[in-house]
């Protein structure tokens, strides 16, 4: 069935927050992260997608870092440790 859901205009910023946003066969995450917060080193499982929807980041990867801003998007390998710095509030959607 068809729904409207406004979990990405409502999550707020409060340090890091990871919502699932379905149960598909891609996996879609949404991040908000406050101001100077840390979404530590990990892995994605999958390739993954991530798009910028709100904000700016730093997106550490292979010892290179990555600023994106509002509506960028960046697609990165599995399997590779990275870990995300917000430099202002920002939100972001994975896709993997």
């Amino acid at each position: 069935m068809y729904q409207i859901n406004d979990t990405i205009n409502n999550q707020g910023f409060n340090k890091l927050q990871v919502s699932k946003l379905n149960n598909g066969p891609a996996e879609t995450l949404l991040i908000t992260l406050e101001k100077n917060a840390l979404f530590p080193e990990h892995t994605s499982p999958r390739d993954a997608h991530l798009i910028v929807l709100e904000g700016e980041i730093q997106f550490h990867i292979n010892s290179e870092v990555f600023n994106l801003k509002k509506h960028q998007d960046f697609k990165f390998p599995k399997e590779t440790p990275h870990w995300v710095e917000a430099v202002e509030n920002s939100k972001f959607l994975i896709i993997r």
